[in-house]
């Protein structure tokens, strides 16, 4: 009776932990929408091209920076491993500056960082 009890309890909890997939269960903190790495990757560069073209449509400083820090939050919901991490971080610093360059009026280096930004994006799709 003393080796039943714990070989049946041991049992019971191997069972109940492989019955339910821990991914199934995982979900977004905060409310937050949760995406594919390559769905969000697509999300950024979207955001990033809109601003490229508000800057070519000659839109106000304001509207552009906000489509720029929409693309920044955005770019922390890519998460698939170190790599694509370390190369998201060096692209988003690519934004910061870009955004940076519109708060000073200047909207040609801006344009400029933010074609390295989309670039650098697109080639997050390759390390996946």
């Amino acid at each position: 009776m003393k080796i039943l009890k714990p070989f049946l309890l041991s049992v019971c909890l191997g069972a109940s932990m492989g019955a339910f997939s821990t991914a199934a269960l995982a979900e977004c903190e905060d409310g937050r929408t949760c995406f594919e790495p390559d769905v969000a990757i697509d999300n950024v560069v979207s955001k990033i091209m809109e601003a490229r073209h508000a800057i070519d449509n000659g839109a106000d400083s304001q509207g552009i920076i906000n489509l720029i820090r929409e693309a920044i939050s955005l770019n922390k919901e890519i998460n698939a491993n170190d790599v694509v991490d370390r190369h998201r971080q060096k692209a988003a610093g690519y934004l910061k500056k870009a955004r940076s360059e519109v708060k000073k009026s200047a909207l040609q280096p801006a344009d400029a960082h933010l074609l390295e930004a989309e670039n650098r994006f697109k080639a997050l799709h390759a390390l996946l």
